[in-house]
């Protein structure tokens, strides 16, 4: 078992908020979490799985049932299996509050749920669970180039070789992917549509999200594969990076970035077989940057959003961090650990005015590069650099 960093966020609002929301993909360890979380607190848990017809069927008067467990903490995973039960949670709330009383988790976001119509403001916390972050596997003695390669799923990483975790990720696609995603969301995409959109995604990880291209090679409408895109990220799988304009007078890129949020998975579907093998494919670049941007995000503070920045005059930033609206960091992702700064990058920070700026390489030691960027490597990034921006 790994130890994630979240579990003391989630502990915080399990003593604050009647009801918790714990969402994200599946298999990233959500059912563990919320096990966790009830035994540091020392509180009596019931658990009921919602792909179980038998644990369903306990639930066909709710209230009732409700009722009845008012002194445990019901833990209903798949709770997206039953949008009917967000509105029986209202009253029972309302009745009875005391915080701690239910940890719902999901596998999709609520608002792309047909059902759904009750809402919790108020008495609910939704919290993202992502797959296992690179502070935590280095903390459990793992390395950078393994999370790297097989991604952040617990089972994926903890294989025992990389031929097993590649039978993971292909029972995990086949399963999941393929058809546990049309139950979610109760859509009917056939296999191969989806196989084909996602050895798209996988081919241009990274690149800017055109709808009108994706139809046309796959024989939809635009307004087809955008929705399908919008399920694989309610179902946090896909990334969507937006493009920043605001207040800036040059002409900017409009569209948003889209990547695979595990790289796991990139390396599976461009049928990676090692991470020796990832320097010898075309994807390795698009790959560390998509892996970058991934570990940023998972731990950015609340007060800070990411964004790219891109002009129609070939200036171009990988990441920025803004404040408000105030960007207050301008991030060049590069693969290697002597890095040239690009023209374009400084056109960026002057259009921009951010005051840190930064490239982030694999194993970089931290130096200064004219004053105006700081060279360095992820891990000392995650651990110095951005502690000091939320402050900002």
């Amino acid at each position: 078992m790994i130890d994630r960093l979240q579990l003391g966020k989630i502990k915080k609002l399990v003593q604050q908020f009647p009801a918790v929301a714990i969402l994200g993909a599946r298999q990233t360890g959500k059912t563990t979490i919320a096990q966790q979380l009830t035994k540091a607190l020392g509180k009596k848990a019931l658990y009921l799985d919602l792909e179980k017809a038998s644990h369903r069927a306990r639930l066909q008067d709710p209230e009732s049932y409700l009722l009845a467990h008012r002194k445990e903490c019901l833990i209903i995973d798949e709770v997206q299996q039953m949008p009917e039960l967000f509105t029986a949670l209202r009253p029972e709330i309302d009745e009875y509050r005391k915080p701690g009383r239910f940890i719902l988790l999901g596998s999709a976001s609520p608002s792309l749920i047909k059902g759904v119509s009750e809402t919790l403001a108020g008495r609910i916390a939704y919290f993202e669970l992502p797959s296992i972050h690179l502070l935590d596997a280095l903390k459990n003695g793992l390395t950078m180039q393994k999370h790297w390669y097989r991604g952040g799923f617990p089972e994926a990483l903890t294989a025992k070789t990389d031929a097993k975790f590649l039978e993971w990720a292909d029972h995990f696609f086949h399963s999941y992917v393929e058809r546990d995603l049309n139950m979610i969301f109760g859509t009917r995409f056939t296999p191969a549509l989806v196989n084909n959109f996602w050895t798209m995604l996988a081919g241009n990880n990274g690149n800017l999200w055109n709808a009108e291209t994706y139809a046309r090679s796959l024989g939809v409408s635009g307004p087809t594969a955008s929705r399908y895109l919008d399920f694989l990220e309610g179902a946090y799988l896909i990334g969507r990076l937006n493009p920043w304009s605001i207040n800036v007078k040059k002409r900017v890129v409009k569209s948003p970035k889209i990547y695979l949020r595990d790289t796991g998975i990139l390396h599976y579907l461009t049928r990676v077989q090692s991470y020796n093998d990832l320097f010898g494919n075309i994807i390795v670049g698009a790959s560390w940057e998509n892996y970058v941007i991934e570990q940023i995000r998972q731990v950015l503070p609340m007060q800070l959003t990411p964004y790219f920045y891109r002009t129609h005059h070939g200036a171009e930033c990988d990441l920025i961090l803004v404040k408000g609206n105030k960007p207050i960091a301008s991030i060049e992702i590069k693969l290697f650990n002597t890095p040239d700064v690009s023209r374009g990058f400084y056109e960026c920070i002057k259009d921009l005015g951010t005051a840190c700026n930064y490239i982030i390489t694999p194993a970089s030691e931290k130096y200064s590069i004219k004053k105006q960027v700081t060279c360095c490597n992820l891990i000392h990034f995650l651990q110095k650099e951005l502690p000091k921006l939320s402050k900002l």
